[in-house]
């Protein structure tokens, strides 16, 4: 268990970071993000338990947001492109952004009135697994996305989320880089990126005990 006084070090160090996102997405775009999300998908989800979110899970949260923003600036990894400029590719199979609006927020002039906890973090689980699964299937030779942002991401999912890794991650076959891989890696990755800061004001909503019960 890391000390609350580790986690504040490390959330100094990850905003000094945010001076990067100005790379990758406009302030609108983040407004848009953070305050309104407008996308909504319906699905079935399992259940979540009501597990605590503890001063690491906050640490956990803010470090895989520092490496998913330092891996989008590795020349490394989309080399003969310019990522910044890409498109950004959303998880449309989850509704994070809809349902972990905190209570009382207002978008479009309704007010959200109640905060659903356990779908909020049933959702935010399935992310976490969707991005899993895409990160580890990609070709990683030089181990830039294996040594940070699959790293932390498994810390954060095995100790915040009840729920085991994929098993099916044993036995994917990493084929050659292409261009065509480092494109999609560079949207994907900027989705993800999107939908982790919208994970982290979550996990700090909840660990602050704002919420409605």
């Amino acid at each position: 268990m890391f000390e609350f006084s580790q986690s504040h070090q490390r959330k100094s160090s990850v905003l000094s970071k945010m001076a990067c996102f100005k790379l990758y997405f406009s302030p609108s775009l983040l407004l848009l993000v953070l305050a309104c999300p407008l996308w909504q998908v319906s699905q079935s989800v399992p259940v979540m338990s009501q597990g605590p979110l503890t001063d690491s899970c906050v640490f956990y949260a803010q470090t895989l947001l520092q490496n998913i923003t330092e891996t989008l600036t590795q020349k490394n990894l989309f080399s003969g492109m310019d990522c910044s400029q890409q498109s950004v590719e959303m998880n449309t199979e989850t509704s994070t952004a809809t349902v972990c609006t905190p209570t009382e927020s207002t978008c479009s002039g309704s007010v959200k009135s109640e905060f659903n906890r356990e779908l909020c973090l049933t959702n935010i689980n399935e992310d976490l697994h969707h991005y899993y699964k895409f990160l580890s299937a990609q070709p990683d030779p030089d181990n830039l996305l294996g040594q940070s942002v699959l790293l932390s991401l498994r810390e954060l999912m095995e100790n915040c989320f009840q729920r085991s890794l994929p098993s099916v991650l044993a036995s994917v076959e990493r084929t050659e880089e292409s261009f065509e891989k480092r494109l999609s890696l560079c949207k994907v990755l900027k989705g993800f990126y999107v939908r982790t800061i919208t994970i982290n004001r979550v996990i700090s909503y909840i660990h602050s005990g704002e919420l409605t019960q």
